[in-house]
Parts: C-alpha cells; sequence; structure tokens
C-alpha cells in the first residue's frame, strides 16, 4: 500500500455510534499489510530518542524494523525481552507523552504509531500461540510478590527469566489488579487481552495464588522468616478511592469510580448473563478529569445514561489522553468544564436527585505548575442527576504497612522506595507502581516493576 511519510496510516475503529451501545473494543488495531507500511515510516535512527521516552526502555527500532521486514515472530523476540505486557502497553499506553512525543518523524509529519504496532505484534504473537522464553535454570532463590497488577506482573516475570521461584498473591479472585478491575473491556478486552498476557508470564515459571490478602491471610514478616522467601516485592496498588467531602455525598447512587469500574469490568456487571447489581442510572455526573473519569463515564453511556463530566479546570488541563477524551465526545458524553461540584442533592428516600456546581475560573498557577481553578462567585447552578460518580484519585491501602514492621510510609499512605532499584526502609523489601505513587499508569508501573527486578537480582546476588 502506497505510503504518505508525513501521516500515519490510520486505524480502523468501530463507528461511534455503534460502539456507545456495546462493550467490543473500540480500536480494532492494524493488520499485517497496514502494520508494515506504517513501520516504512520509521528512520531507524541511531541514538532513538523514542527508546528514552519509554518507561521500560524497549528497543523500539529493532521491533519496527522487523515489523518492516514481514518478521513479526522476530519483532515479537525483540519486544518480549523487555515487556511481560506489550499486547496491554499496545492499547493503554500513553504513547503520545512517551515515546511517540520524542519520535523524529513528529517534527515535520505525525509521529510513528509506535503504540499500534506494539499491539499488532503482541496480538500476532497471541493468535500464533508464541510465548516468551522461559529460564533454562533456576537459581534456588525464592521471591514473593504481592500484586498482580502491572508491576507485579513485570517484576515477576523480569526475575522468572534470571531463574528466581517466584510466587505472586493477588487480594482478589482473579489475576490482573488494574487490568482487570479497573480498564474497561472495551479498551482492554479481559478474556483475550488480559489473560493471555497472564498466561505468558505464568508460563516463564510464575505461581500465583488469588484470594490472599498480605496483612490478614498472611504477613511480609511471615513470608520472609517462615515461609523462606529470600526477598519480596510490594506492589499491591492503589485501590482506596477519594472523595470531596461535600453534602450529600453518603447518599444512594454515589460511587466511587473504583468500585463502579470493579462491578462491571471484574465481576461483569456489563453482562446479561451475571448477576452482579450496578446501578445504569438514567442522567449520570462524573466527577474528574482523568483516564478513569473518562472509563466511568463511557462504561455508564453503555449502560444507557445521558453521562456529564464535571471537571474544574479546562479542557487543556484535562489529565486523560487525548485519544479518551477524543473517543469520549465522539460516543456523545457532555463535558461540563470549569465546573466544580458544591452539594449533592438528595430526596426523601436518599438518593441522588441532583448536583450543585458552581463555575470555575483559572487563576495563578498552583504546586502542580497547573493554573488553580477559582470560584466565580454567584455563578451556582443545579444538574439534575440520578447517579454520582466520584472519580478524584486513589490511594494506597494502609493494610501492608500498618502490619509491617520497619516499612516506612510518607503523608500520602504511599510506601517510600527508591526510584532506581524499588529498595524501601526495610531490608529485603522492595515496592513500587501505584503503591509508591498514588495512582499512576500502566506503564510507570511496568517499569516500577522492571526497577525493582533489577535491585532484588543485586541484593540477593551480593
Amino acid at each position: 500500500m502506497a505510503v504518505d511519510v508525513l501521516k500515519r496510516v490510520p486505524v480502523r475503529e468501530q463507528e461511534p455510534k455503534v460502539r456507545a451501545t456495546n462493550f467490543e473494543e473500540v480500536c480494532l488495531g492494524y493488520n499485517k499489510e497496514e502494520a508494515m507500511a506504517e513501520a516504512e515510516r520509521c528512520l531507524t535512527c541511531k541514538n532513538a530518542r523514542c527508546i528514552q521516552g519509554c518507561p521500560v526502555a524497549i528497543d523500539i527500532p529493532s521491533f519496527i524494523k522487523e515489523v518492516k521486514e514481514g518478521q513479526i515472530a522476530e519483532a515479537y523476540g525483540v519486544i518480549s525481552k523487555y515487556s511481560a505486557l506489550p499486547a496491554v502497553c499496545g492499547r493503554v499506553c500513553p504513547q503520545e507523552s512517551q515515546c511517540e512525543s520524542k519520535c523524529i518523524r513528529g517534527i515535520k509529519g505525525e509521529p510513528v504509531s509506535i503504540g499500534k504496532l506494539e499491539r499488532f505484534v503482541a496480538d500476532w504473537a497471541r493468535e500464533n500461540n508464541i510465548k516468551p522464553q522461559a529460564p533454562e535454570n533456576k537459581n534456588g532463590k525464592k521471591v514473593a510478590v504481592i500484586g498482580s497488577g502491572p508491576a507485579g506482573l513485570t517484576c515477576a516475570g523480569d526475575l522468572a527469566k534470571a531463574g528466581y521461584d517466584v510466587t505472586i498473591f493477588e487480594a482478589l479472585h482473579e489475576a490482573g489488579g488494574v487490568l482487570s478491575y479497573g480498564i474497561p473491556e472495551f479498551r482492554l478486552p479481559k478474556s483475550t487481552v488480559v489473560q493471555s498476557e497472564i498466561e505468558n508470564v505464568k508460563s516463564l515459571g510464575v505461581k500465583i495464588e488469588t484470594n490472599v490478602v498480605i496483612g490478614k491471610s498472611t504477613t511480609i514478616d511471615e513470608l520472609l522468616k517462615e515461609e523462606g522467601f529470600d526477598a519480596v516485592f510490594i506492589g499491591s496498588g492503589a485501590g482506596l478511592p477519594k472523595f470531596m467531602g461535600i453534602p450529600g455525598e453518603n447518599a444512594n447512587g454515589v460511587f466511587s469510580a473504583n468500585e463502579y469500574l470493579t462491578r462491571s469490568n471484574l465481576m461483569k456487571a456489563f453482562d446479561e448473563d451475571y448477576d452482579t447489581p450496578i446501578i445504569g442510572g438514567k442522567k449520570v455526573a462524573v466527577v474528574g478529569g482523568g483516564n478513569v473519569a473518562m472509563d466511568a463515564a463511557r462504561t455508564a453511556l453503555r449502560l444507557g445514561a445521558e453521562v456529564h463530566i464535571v471537571y474544574r479546570r479546562s479542557e487543556a488541563e484535562l489529565p486523560a489522553r487525548v485519544e479518551e477524551v477524543h473517543h469520549a465526545k465522539e460516543e456523545g458524553i457532555i463535558f461540563d468544564l470549569l465546573t466544580n461540584p458544591k452539594e449533592i442533592l438528595v430526596d426523601e428516600n436518599g438518593w441522588v436527585k441532583g448536583i450543585v456546581c458552581v463555575k470555575m475560573e483559572l487563576g495563578e498557577p498552583d504546586a502542580s505548575g497547573r493554573r488553580r481553578p477559582v470560584e466565580v462567585e454567584g455563578s451556582e447552578f443545579t444538574i439534575d442527576v440520578d447517579t454520582v460518580i466520584m472519580s478524584l484519585g486513589t490511594s494506597p491501602n494502609p493494610l501492608i504497612s500498618s502490619t509491617t514492621e520497619g516499612l516506612d510510609i510518607n503523608k500520602w499512605q504511599c510506601i517510600v522506595a527508591n526510584e532506581e532499584d524499588g529498595k524501601t526502609t526495610k531490608e529485603g523489601v522492595y515496592a513500587g507502581g501505584d503503591a509508591v505513587t498514588g495512582a499512576a499508569t500502566v506503564i510507570l508501573a511496568m517499569g516500577a516493576g522492571k526497577a525493582a527486578a533489577k535491585g532484588i537480582d543485586e541484593f540477593l546476588n551480593k
């Protein structure tokens, strides 16, 4: 196919009107011909800046060179040296602010679609039953990994490749962490993509035990002293939702985005074959502007609601990915920007009946560097809604830190750990991902899992 080197090969997607009524994947990805054509646009730079933009430092030019030549199995071989979850990353990474933002092609035209190429390679490998290479020899050392989200799976995969005997302990009944409970089916299919990535990690020799709550079922000290583990990695995520503290927040029909998405994604409430209760709502307000807010809003829309996103800053400050915002708008979600909730109105039966908001304007920049929203006096107004979903971020559950002596946390309840090797204040214990940073992206959690695997390996080889 003919290629315009300045423009990306467009990717096929479900039509907005059709996809707004189903939970099937929105983006359909490249076929082999499209992927090879897009790969042709790569300049195979010697000092590739795209690698510097990747938190797990994938050798991007090398894998794209293999795609150019139609060697897809070889391309997968390159990627799987660096990443345990390429089919996930190809779908949910913010490539536009990472690898693709550094692409030289992007100076005069559009950057190479690195994420869509990674997704194509990983999907092709799955469809052709190609697995990552398991190690030939074990080194006799045992490592426990707490949490089976992106940080835990990455750390476990890297340690298993280095010959360690790795067991992951997962609190929920299904592995995957935020990949299973947080990100909706229409962005990240569970049975195909997430499950097969988990199976790939298991094929390296990693064992996964579900329904094990560290801090209740057993403790970190017991793992180290009684169960024979030589080191522990904590990748338990950040599952404790934040609320605003406004009147009416305890009403029936107010959810955290975490609970709402867990009901739908992990417990399959969107599927008629399951009995999990979820309030569809006729008119829903989602408070917040990150990727999780977009996920909750687009889920509520598919469950039949009119959906408003209420966000206190302007569109330029929305933390969600540009692609997610674009998809949400295409599907008909209403954005109430520069708007902040003041109170949730409750009817005589204790159910939500509306949300009182105030208009905002942007003032001077705050500590985050973003302009601080300031209330416009006398601008209160009410939106009639029957459901409110709070998507204001999450913090780590204090269960692990409160049951582990010598493990320091900061004022946000996050575990204190070195960025370069994941080392905590407790000997033999490493941590990374949302448990350390608070809620962030899948790929940053993977980068932390990778750094900690290296740290653990150096510690146990001392």
